[in-house]
């Protein structure tokens, strides 16, 4: 995590990360906070060379009759290496005590990103769920609460995500009714801790898919539109609990291998939904991502597009520039009284998790996903350069001149490699007291006694492997298991 964040100032108010982790997220989350708060830890060292200088030696004692782990090749151009000073070693074991709360307690009320660990849309429409649904839920519930009572305000807990509902298959009516929908049963399992909706209100955020289809076009208008009425109406929040935040990422469903060039196209039709709409965010894919992860030229056009957009197209300077129109306004009531029939649906079944029980929204969006691929086959929903106004020479086929980017055997020796040496370095650190915060047994014992695990894994990430993690509570939480 260290390495991955090298050079990232993780504090810094310009600095925002969003990771898509769902069913591991919490122990990931800890993680990321870790290496925010030891980035920290290692600036104050390097403000004074004594300070500096003295945890070098502390460390370099620590590693005395081991080798001391180092980032493999040369650092990238205009990578100063910050967070590398710290490798093999947490903030706490180099400077004194008050000191490393004090850096912390900083660090995290100024971190600044978001954390997907919805694992609702997870049973819908994803297949990252590792421990059971109701434990996983009270693991988000644990987050949340930490974030409340440490004052991490800038992070948002979980990115409701309708996004890979979308690209499972979903219209864009069910994407917005099923994300909404788990968004407000998310509420409730907070408000059912204990936790007063204005202190958690504000970290919830969402992250919706866009396409082709003129219902994208209002997607945000009505969401904002359900979520604060019902925010307001029924659970009596404040202003800013009412207003609802959310990323939208151009559709991976409608990036197509033939005529990759193309795909630049519609993407850019999306980013004008997307930006019109007001979406908070916005991430626009690469066109060779139907193929192959984005190269560095690729990634630059799909980056172009937005600023181009954001600084040449003068209509984009207009903070609003569909309100009134008629069709937007008409656009907007149609999609909102889908939605609400879909609400009515999902609540004759039990709500949401009594719907997922009978696996009532992943039926749909598998339904859906092959009416969409029926009108793709048949001509009937006209795809260009795909289905239809194909080229003369080689028509329909898939690109294959695009390199394929994979890790090679040297990169992957060096992370198993990395990974043994955590193992057998820090794993040691907890082993003399099995009890002690920060050993498996401990993290354990807290799950059992329900009290809050995100605490524990703070912790038990600073010596245990996501592997070694996640097999201790599958012990208590128990392991996924989809309902048949």
């Amino acid at each position: 995590m260290k390495k991955l964040y090298s050079g990232f100032d993780l504090s810094a108010p310009l600095t925002s990360v969003s990771m898509t982790i769902n069913g591991p997220a919490p122990i990931i989350l800890a993680m990321f906070m870790n290496t925010a708060i030891d980035q920290a830890v290692e600036r104050y060292l390097k403000e004074d060379p004594k300070r500096w200088k003295a945890a070098q030696a502390k460390i370099d004692a620590l590693y005395s009759d081991r080798i001391k782990p180092k980032y493999q090749g040369p650092l990238p151009e205009g990578n100063e290496g910050l967070g590398l000073g710290l490798l093999g070693v947490t903030g706490e074991q180099v400077v004194d005590l008050e000191t490393y709360r004090r850096i912390k307690e900083e660090t995290l009320a100024k971190v600044r990103g978001t954390v997907q660990a919805d694992i609702l849309k997870e049973d819908q429409a994803q297949n990252t769920c590792i421990f059971s649904t109701e434990f996983a839920l009270r693991m988000m519930g644990d987050v949340q609460q930490f974030f409340v009572e440490h004052n991490v305000r800038n992070f948002y807990s979980v990115s409701i995500s309708g996004y890979h509902i979308a690209e499972a298959g979903a219209n864009p009516i069910s994407q917005l009714a099923f994300t909404l929908a788990n968004g407000f049963t998310i509420v409730e399992c907070y408000l059912a801790r204990g936790m007063k909706i204005d202190d958690f209100g504000p970290n919830l955020s969402f992250f919706f898919s866009n396409g082709m289809d003129p219902e994208y076009s209002v997607i945000g208008r009505v969401a904002r539109r359900i979520w604060a009425r019902a925010m307001r109406e029924r659970y009596n929040a404040n202003e800013r609990s009412q207003m609802l935040k959310y990323h939208i990422q151009t559709s991976g469903r409608s990036l197509h291998a033939q005529e990759i060039q193309f795909n630049d196209i519609r993407t850019t039709l999306q980013a004008l939904y997307a930006l019109f709409d007001n979406c908070n965010s916005l991430h626009t894919n690469a066109y060779d991502e139907a193929i192959t992860t984005p190269t560095e030229e690729s990634v630059r056009r799909a980056v172009a597009i937005q600023l181009i957009i954001n600084r040449e197209l003068g209509l984009n300077f207009c903070e609003n520039p569909w309100q009134g129109s008629f069709i937007i306004d008409r656009l907007t009531d149609m999609v909102e009284e889908a939605v609400y029939k879909e609400f009515e649906a999902i609540s004759e079944r039990g709500g949401v998790l009594g719907a997922m029980d009978t696996m009532y929204q992943r039926g749909k969006i598998q339904e859906e996903s092959l009416f969409y691929e029926q009108k793709k086959h048949d001509g009937s929903l006209p795809l260009i350069g795909v289905n239809t106004f194909l080229p003369r020479e080689n028509a329909g086929e898939t690109s294959t001149t695009i390199e394929l980017i994979r890790s090679t055997e040297e990169e992957k020796g060096h992370q198993i490699a990395n990974v043994e040496t955590f193992r057998r370095v820090r794993n040691g650190m907890t082993a003399v007291d099995e009890g002690a915060a920060g050993s498996l047994p401990h993290l354990q014992q807290i799950a059992k006694d329900r009290k809050n695990i995100f605490e524990s894994l703070m912790e038990a990430v600073k010596y245990n492997s996501l592997g070694q993690i996640s097999r201790s509570l599958y012990d208590v939480g128990g392991e996924y298991r989809r309902n048949m």
